[in-house]
């Protein structure tokens, strides 16, 4: 009998694959801060294929409570399967001329999430992460849409905390984070364990995240704050905030079921 199944592990069934195969739909909470880290530290994280942007230091930080299904939606009905939460920071870039963004650092907190991630070349990491929410009725345990309203959000990994951040919302929003338009692009890196090639990758490839049936809520901006810390067995804090710019808060739905291969990059 042929194993089935889109991810390990491959069953008779199938049913066991750490990640169902596409199409994923996403819907997400979203906290982004706009902010700029020091040029020359930022531009050192850029990948092969990406050269610098022209603002060199431009960065975002995003904090997203996400719930996300594949086709047939049975993992709203089993919801450890479906919610996670995840911190990232994007650095932008450009890719033969076009402004790009590129995910530099993520942590997320469930399995599939980090499996699927890898899948697109999201370089997912596992952490422990928190994130203000809202439920739509306002009182002293839900701070809403309105001004004065205060969210905040903190990553952890390997017990050590790598980022905190706070948005103070004001007033709606007319542009919204700058890093919203630019696509991202990313390098899907697979290694090979074989010994003398372990420099010589299985798979190492530049990808344009493509998504598909995007839905944007009302966006609210305000002021923020935000705090990357270093620790033993990271290196977050190299593309810590120089200057802040604005925050915001809104949710944000779309479908993934394909992706770009822009260019295979050397080893």
């Amino acid at each position: 009998m042929k194993l089935r199944g889109y991810t390990v592990p491959r069953t008779p069934e199938g049913r066991s694959s750490l990640v169902p195969y596409p199409p994923w739909h996403y819907i997400g909470a979203f906290l982004v801060i706009d902010y700029w880290a020091d040029p020359g530290r930022t531009v050192a994280f850029l990948p092969d294929g990406i050269d610098p942007h022209p603002d060199p230091g431009r960065c975002a930080f995003v904090a997203a409570d996400w719930q996300s299904c594949s086709e047939g939606g049975d993992e709203l009905v089993d919801p450890s399967r479906s919610q996670y939460k995840e911190v990232f920071v994007v650095c932008s870039g450009l890719l033969d001329g076009e402004e790009v963004t590129v995910c530099s650092y993520i942590w997320v907190d469930r399995d599939f999430a980090l499996t699927r991630g890898w899948i697109q070349g999201f370089p997912k990491k596992l952490g422990s992460i928190w994130i203000t929410r809202s439920f739509g009725l306002g009182g002293p345990a839900d701070p809403g849409m309105a001004p004065g309203a205060r969210f905040g959000a903190t990553c952890a990994a390997y017990e050590r905390r790598v980022a905190q951040a706070t948005v103070t919302l004001e007033h709606p929003s007319r542009g919204g984070p700058f890093h919203n338009a630019p696509p991202i692009v990313n390098v899907r890196h697979f290694p090979r364990l074989e010994a003398g090639r372990h420099d010589a990758p299985a798979v190492h490839e530049l990808v344009r995240a493509v998504s598909r049936d995007r839905a944007v809520s009302e966006v609210w901006e305000g002021s923020a704050t935000l705090e990357l810390f270093g620790a033993p067995h990271e290196e977050i804090d190299a593309l810590a905030p120089v200057r802040i710019g604005r925050g915001y808060r809104f949710s944000f739905a779309y479908t993934v079921d394909d992706l770009e291969t822009v260019r295979e990059l050397g080893a």
